[in-house]
Protein backbone atom coordinates (compact mmCIF):
# COMPACT_ATOMS: atom_id res chain seq x y z
CA UNK A 1 0.00 0.00 0.00
CA UNK A 2 1.05 3.68 -0.43
CA UNK A 3 2.71 5.54 2.33
CA UNK A 4 0.31 8.41 2.98
CA UNK A 5 1.56 11.60 3.78
CA UNK A 6 0.65 14.44 6.03
CA UNK A 7 -1.65 15.81 4.24
CA UNK A 8 -3.62 12.27 4.04
CA UNK A 9 -2.66 12.21 0.14
CA UNK A 10 -0.71 9.63 -1.36
CA UNK A 11 2.77 9.96 -2.90
CA UNK A 12 1.70 9.88 -6.59
CA UNK A 13 -1.15 12.40 -6.02
CA UNK A 14 0.99 14.75 -4.13
CA UNK A 15 3.30 14.15 -7.07
CA UNK A 16 0.88 15.09 -9.11
CA UNK A 17 -1.95 17.59 -7.78
CA UNK A 18 0.64 19.26 -5.04
CA UNK A 19 1.51 22.99 -5.54
CA UNK A 20 -0.54 24.47 -8.28
CA UNK A 21 -2.60 27.14 -7.77
CA UNK A 22 -5.35 27.28 -10.35
CA UNK A 23 -5.46 31.20 -12.30
CA UNK A 24 -8.40 32.32 -13.66
CA UNK A 25 -7.81 31.18 -16.90
CA UNK A 26 -8.60 28.07 -14.93
CA UNK A 27 -5.71 26.03 -17.05
CA UNK A 28 -5.67 22.05 -16.37
CA UNK A 29 -2.32 21.74 -16.76
CA UNK A 30 0.63 24.22 -14.75
CA UNK A 31 1.66 26.94 -16.41
CA UNK A 32 4.72 28.53 -16.97
CA UNK A 33 5.79 32.26 -16.09
CA UNK A 34 8.54 33.09 -18.60
CA UNK A 35 8.79 36.61 -17.24
CA UNK A 36 11.84 38.71 -15.28
CA UNK A 37 9.25 40.78 -13.25
CA UNK A 38 5.49 41.60 -11.96
CA UNK A 39 3.53 44.61 -11.52
CA UNK A 40 2.18 46.11 -8.75
CA UNK A 41 -1.17 47.82 -8.50
CA UNK A 42 0.28 50.85 -6.37
CA UNK A 43 3.38 51.49 -5.29
CA UNK A 44 2.48 51.02 -1.75
CA UNK A 45 1.83 47.59 -3.27
CA UNK A 46 5.24 47.82 -4.17
CA UNK A 47 6.72 48.89 -0.97
CA UNK A 48 5.10 46.16 0.96
CA UNK A 49 6.41 43.38 -1.09
CA UNK A 50 9.72 44.70 -1.30
CA UNK A 51 9.44 44.74 2.29
CA UNK A 52 8.27 41.33 3.06
CA UNK A 53 5.30 43.24 4.72
CA UNK A 54 2.54 41.82 1.96
CA UNK A 55 3.43 38.16 0.42
CA UNK A 56 3.73 38.07 -3.64
CA UNK A 57 5.57 38.08 -6.55
CA UNK A 58 8.73 40.39 -6.84
CA UNK A 59 10.96 39.70 -9.46
CA UNK A 60 11.72 36.24 -10.83
CA UNK A 61 15.17 36.09 -9.43
CA UNK A 62 13.84 35.00 -6.25
CA UNK A 63 9.94 34.74 -6.41
CA UNK A 64 7.95 33.01 -9.81
CA UNK A 65 5.13 31.37 -10.47
CA UNK A 66 6.46 28.52 -11.36
CA UNK A 67 9.27 27.85 -9.64
CA UNK A 68 7.16 27.80 -6.70
CA UNK A 69 5.13 25.04 -7.78
CA UNK A 70 8.18 22.96 -7.85
CA UNK A 71 9.59 24.06 -4.73
CA UNK A 72 5.85 23.32 -3.35
CA UNK A 73 5.61 20.30 -4.65
CA UNK A 74 8.79 18.91 -3.63
CA UNK A 75 8.38 20.15 -0.32
CA UNK A 76 5.71 18.11 0.09
CA UNK A 77 6.90 14.79 -1.13
CA UNK A 78 9.95 14.92 1.02
CA UNK A 79 7.75 15.89 4.31
CA UNK A 80 9.90 19.86 4.22
CA UNK A 81 8.31 22.95 5.42
CA UNK A 82 9.67 24.40 2.47
CA UNK A 83 11.61 23.96 -0.37
CA UNK A 84 14.63 26.62 -2.60
CA UNK A 85 15.12 25.87 -5.86
CA UNK A 86 18.11 26.59 -7.59
CA UNK A 87 19.78 26.70 -10.41
CA UNK A 88 21.84 23.44 -10.12
CA UNK A 89 22.80 20.71 -7.43
CA UNK A 90 25.82 22.07 -7.01
CA UNK A 91 24.25 25.40 -6.33
CA UNK A 92 22.27 23.63 -4.07
CA UNK A 93 24.81 22.63 -1.62
CA UNK A 94 27.04 26.09 -2.51
CA UNK A 95 23.66 28.05 -1.12
CA UNK A 96 22.95 26.16 1.50
CA UNK A 97 26.90 26.31 2.49
CA UNK A 98 26.54 30.08 2.23
CA UNK A 99 23.29 30.44 4.22
CA UNK A 100 24.16 28.28 7.42
CA UNK A 101 27.88 28.48 7.73
CA UNK A 102 30.46 31.34 8.37
CA UNK A 103 34.21 32.17 8.41
CA UNK A 104 35.58 29.50 11.29
CA UNK A 105 32.71 27.02 11.06
CA UNK A 106 33.63 23.32 10.74
CA UNK A 107 32.15 20.89 8.19
CA UNK A 108 32.75 17.27 8.71
CA UNK A 109 31.44 15.09 5.56
CA UNK A 110 31.55 11.89 4.57
CA UNK A 111 34.37 11.11 2.07
CA UNK A 112 32.44 9.20 -0.17
CA UNK A 113 31.23 12.33 -2.15
CA UNK A 114 30.13 13.22 -5.52
CA UNK A 115 33.73 14.49 -6.82
CA UNK A 116 32.75 18.51 -7.65
CA UNK A 117 31.18 18.52 -3.85
CA UNK A 118 34.75 17.01 -2.53
CA UNK A 119 36.36 19.73 -4.31
CA UNK A 120 33.93 22.53 -3.17
CA UNK A 121 34.41 21.70 0.27
CA UNK A 122 38.39 21.35 0.63
CA UNK A 123 39.13 24.15 -1.86
CA UNK A 124 36.43 27.00 -1.92
CA UNK A 125 35.09 27.49 1.43
CA UNK A 126 38.35 26.66 2.91
CA UNK A 127 39.64 30.11 0.61
CA UNK A 128 36.78 31.72 3.13
CA UNK A 129 37.46 29.87 6.32
CA UNK A 130 35.34 27.10 6.36
CA UNK A 131 37.37 24.09 6.76
CA UNK A 132 36.17 20.58 6.43
CA UNK A 133 36.98 17.14 8.01
CA UNK A 134 36.15 14.02 5.52
CA UNK A 135 35.39 10.84 7.24
CA UNK A 136 34.31 6.86 6.22
CA UNK A 137 30.33 6.98 5.54
CA UNK A 138 29.73 3.90 7.69
CA UNK A 139 32.36 4.90 10.75
CA UNK A 140 30.23 6.10 13.57
CA UNK A 141 33.12 6.36 15.55
CA UNK A 142 35.18 8.45 13.27
CA UNK A 143 32.17 11.08 12.85
CA UNK A 144 32.26 11.17 16.51
CA UNK A 145 36.05 12.21 17.04
CA UNK A 146 35.72 14.68 14.01
CA UNK A 147 33.13 16.90 15.42
CA UNK A 148 34.90 20.26 17.22
CA UNK A 149 33.21 23.11 18.60
CA UNK A 150 33.07 25.08 15.40
CA UNK A 151 31.29 22.06 13.64
CA UNK A 152 27.81 23.38 12.04
CA UNK A 153 26.96 20.92 9.47
CA UNK A 154 27.14 17.03 8.79
CA UNK A 155 27.35 16.64 5.42
CA UNK A 156 26.31 13.29 3.56
CA UNK A 157 25.44 11.29 0.33
CA UNK A 158 23.68 8.29 0.64
CA UNK A 159 23.66 6.28 -1.38
CA UNK A 160 27.18 7.57 -1.94
CA UNK A 161 28.51 8.38 -5.52
CA UNK A 162 29.24 5.65 -7.41
CA UNK A 163 30.26 3.16 -4.30
CA UNK A 164 26.24 2.96 -3.35
CA UNK A 165 26.90 3.06 0.20
CA UNK A 166 24.53 3.44 2.83
CA UNK A 167 25.10 5.64 5.88
CA UNK A 168 22.83 5.13 9.13
CA UNK A 169 20.57 8.51 8.81
CA UNK A 170 18.89 9.03 12.60
CA UNK A 171 22.05 7.47 14.27
CA UNK A 172 23.71 10.12 12.19
CA UNK A 173 21.12 12.83 13.30
CA UNK A 174 21.32 12.06 16.68
CA UNK A 175 24.93 12.60 17.13
CA UNK A 176 24.70 15.88 14.94
CA UNK A 177 21.95 17.24 17.38
CA UNK A 178 23.49 15.82 20.59
CA UNK A 179 26.56 18.59 19.28
CA UNK A 180 24.36 21.20 18.24
CA UNK A 181 25.03 20.99 14.87
CA UNK A 182 22.96 20.13 11.64
CA UNK A 183 22.84 16.72 9.08
CA UNK A 184 22.94 18.01 5.24
CA UNK A 185 21.63 14.62 3.26
CA UNK A 186 22.05 14.88 -0.23
CA UNK A 187 18.79 12.57 -1.29
CA UNK A 188 20.18 12.49 -5.32
CA UNK A 189 20.16 8.63 -5.78
CA UNK A 190 16.80 7.89 -3.97
CA UNK A 191 14.64 10.69 -4.64
CA UNK A 192 11.40 11.01 -2.20
CA UNK A 193 10.31 7.98 -3.71
CA UNK A 194 12.25 5.86 -2.15
CA UNK A 195 13.79 7.52 0.86
CA UNK A 196 12.68 10.98 3.10
CA UNK A 197 16.04 12.04 5.19
CA UNK A 198 13.61 14.45 6.90
CA UNK A 199 11.75 11.64 8.41
CA UNK A 200 14.75 9.96 9.53
CA UNK A 201 15.93 13.00 11.60
CA UNK A 202 17.81 15.21 8.70
CA UNK A 203 17.30 18.47 9.00
CA UNK A 204 18.20 19.37 5.21
CA UNK A 205 17.83 17.56 2.08
CA UNK A 206 19.82 18.33 -1.22
CA UNK A 207 18.85 17.35 -4.86
CA UNK A 208 20.26 17.87 -7.73
CA UNK A 209 16.56 17.97 -9.69
CA UNK A 210 19.14 17.07 -13.22
CA UNK A 211 18.89 13.92 -12.25
CA UNK A 212 15.95 11.80 -11.52
CA UNK A 213 13.48 14.22 -10.88
CA UNK A 214 13.75 15.48 -14.05
CA UNK A 215 14.37 11.69 -15.31
CA UNK A 216 14.77 12.23 -18.91
CA UNK A 217 18.20 14.83 -19.04
CA UNK A 218 16.58 17.61 -19.83
CA UNK A 219 17.53 20.46 -17.78
CA UNK A 220 19.34 21.94 -15.07
CA UNK A 221 18.24 22.47 -11.53
CA UNK A 222 18.76 21.98 -7.74
CA UNK A 223 16.91 22.28 -4.42
CA UNK A 224 16.93 22.48 -0.88
CA UNK A 225 14.29 21.05 1.29
CA UNK A 226 13.88 21.81 5.30
CA UNK A 227 12.34 24.31 7.94
CA UNK A 228 10.93 27.30 7.36
CA UNK A 229 13.67 28.90 9.36
CA UNK A 230 16.52 27.39 7.95
CA UNK A 231 15.78 26.67 4.40
CA UNK A 232 12.73 29.30 4.36
CA UNK A 233 15.16 31.88 5.60
CA UNK A 234 19.06 31.09 5.80
CA UNK A 235 19.16 29.66 2.28
CA UNK A 236 16.38 31.43 0.43
CA UNK A 237 18.61 34.40 1.49
CA UNK A 238 21.76 33.87 -0.21
CA UNK A 239 19.14 32.73 -3.29
CA UNK A 240 17.27 36.17 -3.37
CA UNK A 241 21.13 38.16 -2.80
CA UNK A 242 23.45 35.90 -4.71
CA UNK A 243 21.02 34.74 -7.63
CA UNK A 244 21.41 31.07 -8.04
CA UNK A 245 18.11 31.05 -9.89
CA UNK A 246 16.38 28.25 -11.18
CA UNK A 247 14.64 29.14 -14.54
CA UNK A 248 10.67 29.11 -14.70
CA UNK A 249 10.97 26.80 -17.86
CA UNK A 250 13.52 24.15 -15.68
CA UNK A 251 11.04 24.34 -12.63
CA UNK A 252 8.00 23.25 -15.34
CA UNK A 253 10.19 20.43 -16.58
CA UNK A 254 10.71 18.92 -13.47
CA UNK A 255 7.31 19.44 -12.41
CA UNK A 256 6.11 17.16 -15.23
CA UNK A 257 9.11 15.30 -14.14
CA UNK A 258 7.59 14.71 -10.72
CA UNK A 259 4.64 13.15 -11.99
CA UNK A 260 6.13 9.96 -13.29
CA UNK A 261 8.96 9.77 -10.10
CA UNK A 262 7.13 7.26 -8.22
CA UNK A 263 6.72 4.69 -11.27
CA UNK A 264 10.36 5.48 -12.64
CA UNK A 265 11.88 4.68 -9.70
CA UNK A 266 10.34 1.49 -8.92
CA UNK A 267 10.74 0.13 -12.51
CA UNK A 268 14.57 1.62 -12.44
CA UNK A 269 15.54 -0.14 -9.08
CA UNK A 270 13.39 -3.36 -11.01
CA UNK A 271 16.01 -3.20 -13.70
CA UNK A 272 19.00 -2.25 -11.73
CA UNK A 273 18.58 -5.66 -9.17
CA UNK A 274 18.42 -7.75 -11.94
CA UNK A 275 21.51 -6.06 -13.42
CA UNK A 276 23.44 -6.42 -10.73
CA UNK A 277 22.37 -9.92 -9.72
CA UNK A 278 23.54 -10.27 -13.68
CA UNK A 279 26.48 -8.96 -13.63
CA UNK A 280 27.68 -10.64 -9.52
CA UNK A 281 27.68 -13.74 -11.74
CA UNK A 282 29.74 -12.82 -14.35
CA UNK A 283 33.60 -14.43 -14.44
CA UNK A 284 34.57 -10.77 -15.63
CA UNK A 285 33.49 -8.83 -12.96
CA UNK A 286 35.36 -9.14 -9.48
CA UNK A 287 32.38 -7.03 -7.27
CA UNK A 288 29.06 -5.44 -7.64
CA UNK A 289 28.35 -2.57 -5.54
CA UNK A 290 24.82 -2.45 -5.02
CA UNK A 291 22.26 -2.00 -1.84
CA UNK A 292 20.16 -4.48 -3.01
CA UNK A 293 21.82 -7.34 -3.16
CA UNK A 294 22.73 -9.70 -0.09
CA UNK A 295 26.52 -8.86 -0.33
CA UNK A 296 26.69 -5.13 0.14
CA UNK A 297 28.13 -4.29 3.12
CA UNK A 298 24.82 -2.23 4.47
CA UNK A 299 22.28 -4.23 2.72
CA UNK A 300 20.44 -4.85 5.68
CA UNK A 301 20.23 -0.70 6.37
CA UNK A 302 19.13 0.14 2.93
CA UNK A 303 16.60 -2.49 3.20
CA UNK A 304 15.00 -0.84 6.55
CA UNK A 305 15.77 2.89 5.33
CA UNK A 306 14.97 2.74 1.68
CA UNK A 307 11.69 1.41 0.04
CA UNK A 308 13.63 0.12 -2.51
CA UNK A 309 17.51 -0.13 -3.38
CA UNK A 310 17.68 2.48 -6.33
CA UNK A 311 19.13 2.57 -9.73
CA UNK A 312 22.13 2.85 -9.89
CA UNK A 313 25.05 -0.11 -9.79
CA UNK A 314 28.30 0.05 -9.88
CA UNK A 315 31.16 -2.64 -10.57
CA UNK A 316 34.44 -3.92 -10.91
CA UNK A 317 36.07 -5.04 -13.59
CA UNK A 318 39.04 -7.89 -13.55
CA UNK A 319 41.82 -5.69 -15.82
CA UNK A 320 41.57 -2.70 -14.48
CA UNK A 321 41.14 1.11 -16.51
CA UNK A 322 42.01 -0.45 -20.31
CA UNK A 323 39.56 -3.12 -19.31
CA UNK A 324 36.72 -0.96 -18.01
CA UNK A 325 37.62 1.76 -21.15
CA UNK A 326 37.23 -1.28 -23.46
CA UNK A 327 34.20 -2.37 -22.18
CA UNK A 328 32.89 0.89 -22.04
CA UNK A 329 34.02 1.75 -25.65
CA UNK A 330 32.28 -1.73 -26.57
CA UNK A 331 28.76 -0.38 -26.05
CA UNK A 332 26.23 0.58 -28.81
CA UNK A 333 22.97 1.17 -26.70
CA UNK A 334 24.35 2.76 -23.42
CA UNK A 335 25.44 6.39 -23.55
CA UNK A 336 28.68 7.22 -22.39
CA UNK A 337 28.14 10.05 -20.10
CA UNK A 338 28.83 11.45 -16.62
CA UNK A 339 25.14 11.99 -16.03
CA UNK A 340 22.12 9.66 -13.99
CA UNK A 341 18.73 9.60 -13.64
CA UNK A 342 17.54 9.38 -17.06
CA UNK A 343 15.08 7.00 -18.95
CA UNK A 344 18.01 5.88 -20.84
CA UNK A 345 20.78 3.95 -19.54
CA UNK A 346 24.37 5.64 -19.03
CA UNK A 347 27.79 4.41 -18.51
CA UNK A 348 30.85 5.77 -17.09
CA UNK A 349 34.54 5.40 -15.83
CA UNK A 350 34.43 7.50 -12.22
CA UNK A 351 37.85 7.46 -11.76
CA UNK A 352 38.38 9.53 -14.83
CA UNK A 353 35.05 11.53 -15.43
CA UNK A 354 32.84 12.15 -12.10
CA UNK A 355 35.62 11.58 -9.37
CA UNK A 356 38.74 12.67 -11.99
CA UNK A 357 39.77 15.82 -10.17
CA UNK A 358 40.64 14.06 -7.40
CA UNK A 359 44.23 12.81 -6.67
CA UNK A 360 45.17 9.04 -6.98
CA UNK A 361 45.31 8.97 -2.78
CA UNK A 362 41.94 10.78 -2.56
CA UNK A 363 40.25 7.92 -5.00
CA UNK A 364 42.18 5.31 -3.11
CA UNK A 365 40.79 6.39 0.14
CA UNK A 366 37.15 6.48 -1.24
CA UNK A 367 37.64 2.89 -3.07
CA UNK A 368 37.45 4.18 -6.53
CA UNK A 369 39.55 2.51 -8.36
CA UNK A 370 40.51 2.18 -12.34
CA UNK A 371 38.47 -0.71 -12.63
CA UNK A 372 35.39 0.86 -11.69
CA UNK A 373 32.64 1.23 -13.76
CA UNK A 374 29.22 3.17 -13.17
CA UNK A 375 26.25 2.06 -14.88
CA UNK A 376 23.09 4.44 -13.97
CA UNK A 377 20.23 1.57 -15.18
CA UNK A 378 17.48 3.24 -17.43
CA UNK A 379 14.42 2.16 -18.22
CA UNK A 380 15.15 0.03 -21.84
CA UNK A 381 14.09 -3.40 -21.80
CA UNK A 382 16.98 -5.23 -18.98
CA UNK A 383 17.80 -7.91 -21.58
CA UNK A 384 19.08 -4.98 -24.30
CA UNK A 385 21.46 -3.49 -21.67
CA UNK A 386 22.66 -6.66 -20.56
CA UNK A 387 23.16 -7.49 -23.87
CA UNK A 388 25.26 -4.33 -24.87
CA UNK A 389 27.40 -4.82 -21.64
CA UNK A 390 28.21 -8.69 -22.48
CA UNK A 391 29.70 -7.10 -25.64
CA UNK A 392 32.57 -5.75 -23.66
CA UNK A 393 32.78 -7.77 -20.65
CA UNK A 394 33.06 -11.03 -23.12
CA UNK A 395 35.91 -9.43 -25.42
CA UNK A 396 38.21 -8.59 -22.11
Amino acid sequence: MEEQHESGLGFSTLAIRSGHHRTPEGEHGEPIFPTSSFVFSSAAEAAARFSGDEPGNIYSRFTNPTVRNFEQRLAALEGGDCCVATASGMSAVLATCMGLLESGDHIVSSRSLFGTTAILFEKYLKKFGIETTFVPLDDLAAWQSAIRPQTKLLFLETPSNPLTEVADIPKLSALAHAEDALLVVDNCFCTPALQRPLSLGADVVIHSATKYLDGQGRCIGGAVVGSHEIVGEAVFGVLRTAGPTLSPFNAWVFLKGLETLDIRMQAHCKNAQQLAEWLESHPKVERVYYPGLSSHPQHDLARAQQSAPGGIVAFDVKGGQTAAWTLIDATRLLSITANLGDTKTTITHPATTTHGRLSPEERSQVGIGNGLVRVAVGLENIEDIQRDLSRGLDSL
